[in-house]
Parts: structure tokens; sequence; C-alpha cells
């Protein structure tokens, strides 16, 4: 069973992007992604130009950012989206998750744990749960994509979807500790013609220490809209709704985080989706944080169709810098 005893953390890992681009593996069912009018040198270079503003973004904000190099070895143009192969726990434990899509399966990577644990993170080999094998049943479970995770009262909120496959929520209920709320979730209202499922659950909830940001309006649903807004309220958090316009700016798409230097809280989101919210919802989310951190990333999101949160992989396990030492991926 897992042990999670902080919903943020300010320890974090991040894959600086080798090959970025549209992949259509990936666009078959993630319906956010949308080709741009530039040559592949040009993409590239936007992609890393707003990656290392990010991470710099981050780290002044008092969060320890651990970039990792990109395999020189895969061709991986999604690698930039971490958080959903991988996810770390307070007790030292740490989950694999099976991947959809072929190229995001090479995403995984054990030089990159091994990178962690000489950089001081304390990862527990035998607190492994590696649900990757599930890959070879064609059942696939993302990671914090799939998965949106209230640490604190061990609640896991998952949409179901071709990428968060309804029995292996029941696998992770099974060897985490935690409880399902599960639901569909869709882009468009009832009377829309483009409705299509939300492929990660992320992109329409956070959930921070004090209060999470959910689109409800995607949950058709009435019963599951009841179900997910009733667990949310009676496990102490205030519900700041969006609107399936601010999904579609990727406003669900936050994580908050906590400042290594004063504790602060730190809610991490895109440009575009700072810029759809409305003035009462940017006061109600100032009131759990000290800060907003709004990162420019429009060629990664456009291209990636996934934004803020879904760059950053946090890491809960205990941490020693004594303990650490520099070590260079490549």
């Amino acid at each position: 069973m897992l042990q999670d005893t902080d919903q943020c953390t300010g320890h974090v890992f991040m894959v600086r992007p080798r090959n970025f681009y549209l992949n259509k593996e990936t666009k078959q069912d993630n319906k956010f992604q949308t080709s741009l009018s530039l040559t592949a040198e040009e993409i590239q270079e936007r992609a890393l130009l707003e990656f290392d503003a990010f991470v710099d973004k981050l780290r002044l904000a008092g969060i320890r950012v651990n970039v990792i190099q990109d395999s020189l070895d895969t061709d991986t143009p999604d690698s930039i989206f971490p958080n959903n192969w991988v996810s770390f726990h307070s007790d030292g434990a740490y989950v694999l998750y099976p991947m959809k899509c072929k190229t995001r399966q090479l995403e995984r990577r054990a030089d990159i744990i091994t990178h962690l644990r000489l950089n001081g993170y304390q990862i527990n080999e035998n607190s492994l749960i590696d649900l990757s094998k599930y890959e070879k049943e064609q059942q696939f479970l993302e990671g914090t994509g799939s998965l949106v995770l209230d640490r604190i009262n061990k609640i896991a909120y998952a949409a179901l979807s071709e990428r968060t496959d309804a029995a292996l929520v029941e696998t992770f209920v099974s060897v985490s500790g935690y409880r399902a709320v599960t639901f569909h979730a869709f882009s468009g209202g009832i009377d829309e013609g483009d409705v299509y499922p939300i492929y990660h659950t992320n992109v329409m909830m956070c959930i921070g220490d004090k209060f999470a940001v959910v689109c409800l309006e995607s949950i058709l649903n009435v019963q599951e809209r009841g179900a997910v807004k009733a667990t949310i309220e009676s496990s102490g958090k205030e519900i700041v709704e969006i609107s399936l316009d601010q999904l579609k700016q990727f406003a669900g798409n936050m994580l908050q985080l906590e400042n290594v230097q004063n504790n602060s809280k730190v809610l991490v989101m895109s440009s575009s989706a700072f810029s759809s919210l409305d003035s009462l919802q940017k006061e109600k989310l100032l009131k759990w944080n000290q800060e907003i951190l709004a990162a420019k990333i429009d060629t990664i999101e456009t291209l990636g169709g996934g934004s803020a949160r879904c760059c950053i992989a946090e890491i809960f396990c205990p941490f020693q810098a004594s303990a650490s030492r520099k070590t260079k991926t490549t």
C-alpha cells in the first residue's frame, strides 16, 4: 500500500525534449493536438525555448527541478510529458504505468530512476509497483494523467477513456490503498457536435491541498457529476469550477507545488490557462496559493495536446541533500 503524507511537493523532474513534434499516434484520441505551419527545426527551437523558460520560472519560485535530457536512442516526441509513466510516493515507493501508444512506451527509462537516486532521492526498488506489464493485455493507465490523486484522503479520480482502463483503475486501488471515483468526461456539451471523450483526467481537473479545480460541465452523466462533486466537497476542499471553453485552454491542467525555501504554495499553469480565468476564479485560487506561475508554452500545448501539469513529474520520495551527487543524463 502506498503511504502518501503530503498533497504538494517542491521536488520535480522534467524531460528536456530532443525531437519534439506532433505525434500522429497520440493524436488519434487526443483531440487537443493541432498542427502548426512550422518546419521541424522551428518547432524544436520553440519547444526548447519554452521548456527552458518554464524551468527557469519554476526554479525562481523555489521549486527544485531535476532536468533530464531526452534519450538519444529513441524517437519519443512526447517525452516532455513524463508524469504519464511514473509516480513517486512519500514512503519511497514508485509506480510504473502502462502507456497506450508504442512511442510513449519507450519513454520509461530506468536510468532516470537511477539518476534521481544518485541525486538524493530515497527511491525504494523493493517498493516498485509495476503496472506496465498490462500493455501486453492492451490495458492502459497513464499515470497522473489518468489518475488525479487526492494524496491526503487517498482518493483517485479517473475519467475513463482509451488511456484509462476501468479494470486497471481497480488494480491500482487494490495495490495502493486508494479508493477510486470513476466517471466519463467529454470535450463538449450534450448538444455540441464535437463531443468526444477527454483523453486524460488531468485535463479537466486539479486537486490541491484545500481546493479542487474541475470542469463539472464535462461530466455529462448527472449521477457521475454529482458523485464527483460530493466526493470533493466531503473531502473538505472548495471547488473552483471551470467551463468547457476554459478547459479547452488547459485551465484544468494545473498543479500545486511547494516552494522548498519557505513552504509557500505555488499554483502552476500555462499562460493560456491563466488568461482564460476570470477575476473571481483567480481571487479564489490566490486564497490557497501564494503565487500563480503561468508559463508560456504555446508550441508545446498546440502540438503536444498537453499543458503545464503534464510537463511535470512530482517527486514525493524522501530527499537527503547530503546524499546527492551531481550527475547528468544524456
